[in-house]
C-alpha cells in the first residue's frame, strides 16, 4: 500500500511539476440555478405602474368591502377586488396607460357609490386615489294642511336646509303634497323647513321647524296654516231707502254740533225739498212773510240763502205795494181837483 502510493505521488510530480495536489475532474454533470431561471418571471417590467385606491364616506370613516373595476383602453378588464379594513385597494403591475375605474358596490346599505372616472398610468409610479362615497339621500314628503280641519293645500312653498345653506325647496301640488331627495352628511343630520309662501286664502306658517333624517330614510314634514280673517264686505244692494230723520232743532235756537256735520232737518222727517217753496206761503198784501207751515227756520250756514231769498222778496213785494199806494193816491187828487 504504500509503494502504490508513492509511484502515485511522483506521477503527480512528474505530471504537474509541482508539490501540489491536482484535484480529479468530476465526471458528475452541473445542476441548473433554478433561481436565476425563474428571476425573469418574478421580476416586473421596469415600466409597470400602479393604482392605489383609499375608500371613505363624507363623515371621513374609512369604507371596507367596496367593489372596484379596473378596465384598460379597450375595455378589458385589467384588474378587479375590494377595499380591506382601512378602506384600500392595490391594482399592481399596470401598463402605463389610460384605465377606467368603476365602483361596483360601496360595501354600506347606507351609502351610494361614486361615477365612474378615468386613471392615468405612469411608468414605474403609482397613482393614489381617494374615492370619497356620499350618504344615501333621505326621502321627504312635505304635507300643507288647514290647521283646523286637516284639509291638504296645494300651493304652499317650503324651502329645506341645514346651517346656512338651503338644500331643497318644495312647492305642494294640487293634492296638497310633495317630495324630493334630501342630501345628507352623517348617520343623522338635523335640518329646518321654512315656509315662504302660504296657500290661497291661508296666512303665513312663521314658526321654523326641526327635522332630524337619516341616509335612504323617509320622513314626512308637516306645516299648517290658518285661513286668513277677512271682514265681511257690505252687500251693494243694500243701500237705504230713505234718508234717516234728524232731531230738529228749537226755532231761533241754534242746532247743536256744528253747522258742517249736522245739517238741521224739518221737524216732520220729510226731505228738505219740501221746504224750498217760501213764496208761495207770503202774503202779497203783507208786509211781513210767514213761514211755511210745518216747516222750522233754518239756522246756520243752511238758513243764509233762504234768508237773503226771503228779504229780496219782500223786498221788490213792499216797492210794489208803494207804487201803487202812491198812485191811487195821485188818482184820487186828480178826481177831486175835477170835481171842484
Amino acid at each position: 500500500m504504500h509503494a502504490r502510493f508513492v509511484r502515485s505521488t511522483a506521477v503527480a510530480v512528474a505530471v504537474t511539476g509541482a508539490l501540489t495536489w491536482a484535484p480529479a475532474a468530476s465526471a458528475q454533470p452541473s445542476e441548473p440555478n433554478s433561481s436565476a431561471s425563474a428571476a425573469p418571471a418574478e421580476t416586473p417590467a421596469p415600466d409597470a405602474g400602479s393604482v392605489e385606491i383609499t375608500t371613505k364616506d363624507t363623515a371621513g370613516d374609512a369604507l371596507p368591502g367596496a367593489e372596484f373595476l379596473l378596465l384598460d383602453s379597450i375595455g378589458q378588464e385589467a384588474g378587479r377586488g375590494k377595499s380591506d379594513a382601512q378602506g384600500k385597494l392595490t391594482f399592481p403591475d399596470l401598463a402605463p396607460g389610460v384605465y377606467r375605474l368603476k365602483e361596483t358596490a360601496s360595501g354600506s346599505p347606507l351609502h351610494e357609490v361614486v361615477a365612474d372616472q378615468d386613471v392615468i398610468v405612469t411608468p414605474g409610479a403609482t397613482t393614489r386615489l381617494t374615492i370619497t362615497d356620499p350618504f344615501k339621500a333621505a326621502k321627504v314628503l312635505l304635507q300643507a294642511k288647514d290647521d283646523k280641519t286637516g284639509k291638504l293645500l296645494p300651493g304652499a312653498t317650503v324651502n329645506i336646509g341645514a346651517g346656512d345653506s338651503t338644500l331643497l325647496t318644495l312647492t305642494t301640488g294640487a293634492k296638497g303634497t310633495a317630495s324630493g331627495d334630501l342630501p345628507v352628511t352623517s348617520g343623522k343630520t338635523q335640518f329646518w323647513v321654512k315656509e315662504i309662501k302660504a296657500p290661497a286664502g291661508y296666512d303665513l306658517y312663521k314658526p321654523t321647524k326641526t327635522f332630524t333624517a337619516g341616509p335612504g330614510a323617509p320622513v314626512t314634514v308637516t306645516v299648517t296654516n290658518a285661513k286668513t280673517a277677512t271682514d265681511p264686505k257690505p252687500d251693494p244692494s243694500d243701500k237705504p231707502t230713505h234718508k234717516p230723520t234728524h232731531t230738529p232743532s228749537t226755532p231761533g235756537t241754534p242746532s247743536s254740533g256744528s253747522g258742517e256735520n249736522t245739517p238741521t232737518a224739518p221737524a216732520t222727517g220729510t226731505p228738505d225739498a219740501d221746504s224750498s217753496t217760501p213764496a208761495a206761503a207770503t202774503s202779497v198784501g203783507d208786509s211781513t212773510s210767514k213761514a211755511p207751515v210745518g216747516s222750522l227756520a233754518h239756522t246756520g250756514a243752511d238758513a243764509t240763502p233762504w234768508l237773503i231769498g226771503g228779504a229780496g222778496v219782500l223786498i221788490v213785494v213792499g216797492g210794489g205795494v208803494l207804487a201803487m199806494a202812491r198812485r191811487r193816491r195821485a188818482d184820487e187828487s186828480t178826481d177831486d181837483s175835477s170835481e171842484s
